[in-house]
């Protein structure tokens, strides 16, 4: 089994869940008292916030990209990042580590395409909604991305940092997500994508008749199988 290298902390409250999907997953692959082999580099998400909301994701790309590279040295085989919107950087921290990372978008992608779906919402950050390097990915692979309006960005956006980052679960908030969720699905969207590793501590499948695609299990489930030399 290859070893996994976490960069988590963005924030800590979906890292945690990660440790738990990836050993959970290894678990019911390999039977017993099997486990992940794994090692965990945890930034402080506060510089990150910081930077993102600067624009400066250079700064965030040499952060992450020295997190990599310390998980090389501690024995990682591949990097996980346990986070969409740092994945605007992906390329540079795999170049910077030298070793595969796993892309969050690769994984939902691969799911969506499984299920024939071929055109879906996509919930995030403002980051990775509104910028191009998530977007582009799956239409690349011939997938129709729908965002929600813009009033409703800020919403999804918002809750995200104020709340969910900070473990707040709140009932307002995840109506107002729901709602969200509708619209997506009335336009046409036939599943819509959690895409931030918090979202799926607020909404889940059996909240809503819409097909959710939770991209933190998506990603666990990639690193899992590409671990154990299934992907």
């Amino acid at each position: 089994m290859k070893t996994i290298g976490l960069i988590g902390g963005m924030s800590w409250e979906s890292t945690q869940t990660y440790y738990r999907l990836i050993n959970q997953k290894t678990r019911d692959q390999l039977g017993g008292l099997h486990s992940a082999r794994l090692v965990l580099y945890s930034v402080d998400f506060a510089e990150i916030e910081t930077l993102q909301h600067q624009g400066d994701w250079d700064a965030t790309a040499d952060i992450l990209g020295t997190a990599g590279q310390a998980l090389v040295r501690a024995g990682a085989d591949f990097l996980v990042l346990c986070t969409n919107t740092m994945h605007k950087v992906a390329s540079e921290i795999e170049q910077a580590a030298s070793v595969p990372l796993l892309h969050i978008a690769d994984a939902t992608a691969n799911d969506l395409i499984n299920d024939g779906v071929t055109s879906v919402g996509l919930l995030g950050t403002r980051f990775t909604m509104e910028q191009a390097f998530y977007r582009e990915r799956l239409e690349a692979r011939g997938i129709e991305v729908l965002l929600p309006d813009a009033a409703q960005r800020e919403v999804v956006h918002s809750v995200i940092y104020e709340e969910l980052c900070r473990g707040l679960i709140r009932p307002d908030s995840k109506a107002a997500y729901l709602d969200v969720i509708t619209s997506l699905g009335e336009r046409g969207a036939q599943g819509v994508i959690l895409g931030c590793t918090e979202i799926g501590l607020l909404v889940q499948e059996a909240d809503t008749s819409v097909k959710l695609y939770d991209t933190t299990e998506l990603h666990a489930e990639q690193a899992v199988q590409f671990a154990l030399g299934n992907g």
